[in-house]
């Protein structure tokens, strides 16, 4: 099964990072760095939402919901729509702009790049997260095994990954 990045950094996801780079006009190797830094922050807030009881409304949210379309059809990933929607995802993780603001903080010290920009891609990061959730739910429905989902959520973020997610990217890109 794996872990939550390499779920979402996987194969199956770089249509996705890729217009995730276009739209930010970012080259894939940023675009990867930049979503492996704001990872964390959203897995840690998924954690803290089941944690406090929400894991019957995030397996709903994965099985009504439909952002699996933005990894099936990547371009959508950079409308308005979609932003909407990972913003909306943002406030469910992270509670508060103010929060967001942090998180872009702390991943432009990690990644090196401008916290303007991790700001701008949170919202798709959020989405790209919930979408590759949501496909693997299709696959292999979470709501019979939860502890699937628990261990996804819990594989332990040492907050050092930049080094596997380069490793990935140039195994994505090559």
């Amino acid at each position: 099964m794996g872990n939550l990045l390499e779920m979402v950094l996987g194969q199956q996801n770089s249509g996705a990072i890729g217009q995730i780079a276009k739209s930010l006009n970012l080259d894939a190797g940023d675009a990867m760095k930049g979503l492996g830094s704001l990872l964390p922050a959203l897995q840690g807030g998924m954690k803290n939402n089941v944690a406090q009881g929400g894991l019957e409304s995030l397996l709903g949210a994965l099985t009504k919901n439909k952002n699996q379309q933005y990894i099936e059809q990547p371009e959508m990933l950079g409308q308005r729509q979609a932003i909407d929607n990972g913003n909306s995802i943002l406030g469910h993780l992270l509670g508060s702009k103010e929060q967001s603001r942090q998180v872009a903080q702390q991943a432009s010290a990690q990644s090196g790049l401008d916290s303007s920009i991790l700001k701008k891609m949170l919202p798709m990061a959020a989405t790209v997260l919930m979408g590759s959730l949501g496909k693997q739910n299709q696959q292999q429905p979470m709501a019979k095994n939860p502890s699937m989902l628990q261990g996804l959520l819990d594989s332990d973020g040492d907050g050092s990954m930049m080094d596997d997610i380069m490793g990935m990217a140039g195994k994505l890109f090559r």
